[in-house]
């Protein structure tokens, strides 16, 4: 099975998990009086590679908060290990990382791809391009285009990408 259908079909099997467990857990049956018979849900130990320093204030924070507060919605379920740059590979690596398969999730910014193909500073920022709010509606509104299409690039290298945050486009910056 490749990444991106393991990711989407995981993500959505957890999501309709978690909903048919909090259902199905005044049904079950005893395994010995008293012992309600529940099964046990498989568990994920994921790694999660950053082109942040470890603990970076804003990116690197998110990155943490994203690991715990997933663990905290799926009761243990998905533990994702944060690694800042450098601590497991480095920083710029984290693309490489996860397309290969040595990483589950990898947090970074569409123009640190440029290498990979010149289109993907698009997905962040471009100096004077669009606003926040802009990039906001081109990738989640009307038809989604935006999204359709960082789906499209990303998809070629094995990658699913999610939108993770926006820190706003900065005069001639290249900030997203």
């Amino acid at each position: 099975m490749k990444r991106k259908d393991f990711l989407k079909k995981g993500l959505i099997g957890t999501a309709a998990g978690l909903t048919l467990a909090s259902c199905a857990g005044s049904q079950t049956t005893p395994a010995e009086e008293g012992v309600p018979n529940i099964p046990k849900r498989k568990k994920y130990r994921w790694k999660m590679v950053t082109a942040w320093p470890p603990n970076f204030p804003v990116l690197g924070e998110a990155s943490n908060y994203f690991a715990q507060w997933l663990g905290e919605i799926t009761d243990g379920a998905i533990d994702i290990k944060v690694y800042g740059g450098g601590e497991l590979v480095p920083a710029l690596e984290a693309f490489n990382t996860v397309s290969s398969g040595t990483a589950e999730v990898g947090s970074g910014a569409a123009y640190y791809w440029a290498g990979k193909s010149p289109a993907m500073p698009f997905f962040a920022a471009v100096p004077f391009g669009m606003n926040a709010a802009q990039m906001q509606s081109w990738f989640l509104g009307g038809e989604g285009e935006g999204m359709e299409l960082m789906r499209e690039m990303y998809g070629r290298f094995d990658l699913v990408p999610f939108l993770g945050g926006c820190t706003g486009v900065q005069m001639g910056g290249w900030f997203y």
